[in-house]
């Protein structure tokens, strides 16, 4: 299940400007609790890293234990079935590995220096260096093999893996593995060998016996947006701009700002599109913009900016 890494990614470029970031007084860095580290996110375990943290929590600590970077978004539905798990394992591991959560939309600097191309996207930290990744939503007993892997390889490279498991009587604390919906399975497999299709299909008979399930409608609205801006050309947004009247391009476009995380560009661009069209290609626009909110929760700040001013745009 690894993907291999374009070459070794040197993190030099990020910790040089995480220094620079913690350093400013602008921006002054909290300083690490009394044991070292981050606040814990979801346990003892597991906390959030942003630039100005990231050397410290991620770099430094992979001297010690591995750190597995999880890059996720709120929008992200197959991150919301990925990150409890990877959670669960971590807490469950007794320091033994570390889980980073790095949200992309508040860091972007930190998924361009990874090169992340869709998200989730987990990477492990050992000695400073990544050493193995996987992108998507993975089935857990793959990733327990995963983990399993990562920490045989460096046990003998990283001290502070011995000491946690000999802190939990020699082993890591085994965590009991939730049932798996075996639709979910087929949903997601196909989103991961990129039937997009299929597992549109998968995911609406899903919904047609439980309409009310909005973990599997955020997956539906993610596979759905996936397809379009992975078929879409970057150029579209060059074309959008020089004819705003073209909606197929701007809906296009659209779809790549939101995949670039230029969110509020794409939002006020369909808006605009909304204010200069009318009957069916108005609804077309406004039915579009609404899919998108679905990639986002619906307090997202961004979100309720867009629907107000769509709501100004029709009436």
């Amino acid at each position: 299940m690894s993907a291999a890494l374009s070459g070794a990614v040197d993190l030099s470029a990020l910790k040089a400007r995480a220094d620079a970031v913690r350093q400013a007084p602008s921006r002054p860095a909290a300083a690490p609790p009394a044991g070292g580290g981050a606040p814990a996110a979801g346990g003892p375990f597991v906390f959030d890293v942003t630039e100005a943290t990231f050397q410290q929590d991620v770099v430094e600590r992979s001297l010690q234990v591995p750190v597995v970077v999880d890059l996720w978004a709120e929008w992200c539905g197959p991150c919301k079935q990925l990150s409890p798990v990877l959670e669960r394992l971590a807490n469950a591991g007794g320091g033994a590995w570390v889980l980073a959560k790095v949200d992309v939309d508040a860091n972007q600097r930190i998924a361009q220096l990874f090169g992340v191309q869709s998200i989730p996207t987990i990477v492990a930290i050992a000695g400073g260096q990544p050493v193995d990744a996987f992108s998507g939503a993975q089935p857990e007993p793959q990733i327990r093999q995963w983990i399993g892997a990562l920490l045989d390889a460096l046990r003998d490279r990283l001290p502070g893996i011995a000491a946690a498991e000999a802190a939990a009587g020699g082993a890591p604390q085994e965590v009991a593995e939730e049932p798996v919906d075996p639709r979910l399975i087929e949903a997601e497999d196909a989103f991961e060998r990129g039937d997009f299709a299929a597992a549109e299909q998968a995911y609406q008979r899903i919904l047609d016996v439980e309409p009310a399930n909005e973990e599997v409608k955020a997956a539906l609205a993610q596979v759905r947006f996936t397809a379009r801006a992975e078929a879409a050309d970057p150029s579209t947004v060059g074309k959008a701009d020089a004819d705003p009247g073209d909606l197929d391009a701007q809906l296009a476009a659209a779809d790549v700002e939101v995949a670039q995380q230029q969110v509020d560009e794409a939002f006020a661009r369909l808006i605009k599109a909304v204010r200069n069209s009318a009957g069916e290609d108005r609804d077309r626009v406004r039915s579009h913009l609404v899919e998108l909110f679905g990639l986002f929760p619906s307090d997202d700040p961004r979100v309720a900016k867009a629907r107000r001013d769509l709501a100004s745009a029709l009436f």
